[in-house]
């Protein structure tokens, strides 16, 4: 695991506990040089978003996440459950294509 992708899961599994957390470096599939860390999906599964809104679950992970949102973090995609709405990974969008930093313009 790399420094950053650990940083992040330390991070919100001292935080919240969660009885299920995912977090997936997806900066290959980005306009990034090889081996970046900028580009995470997160998945977390923890009872402390049982009656929060999304936005406020979000909110609780930007403040655990702020120092790496400060810096290396570009993007992160968050998924957030309470245990009584998560029904496994399958529930998980997939990430869309990455159109940024030219991939997207016509030749």
């Amino acid at each position: 695991m790399k420094p950053i992708e650990a940083s992040i899961t330390t991070k919100l599994t001292e935080t919240f506990e969660p009885s299920h957390l995912e977090v997936h470096n997806e900066s290959h599939q980005h306009n990034v040089p090889p081996g970046s860390e900028s580009h995470f999906k997160v998945v977390l599964v923890c009872g402390a978003f049982t009656g929060k809104r999304q936005v406020q679950r979000h909110q609780a992970v930007y403040g655990a996440l702020s120092a790496e949102l400060a810096g290396p973090v570009h993007a992160l995609a968050l998924h957030t459950y309470s245990p009584e709405e998560w029904v496994g990974p399958q529930s998980v969008p997939g990430s869309p294509a990455c159109l940024g930093g030219g991939k997207g313009e016509a030749n």
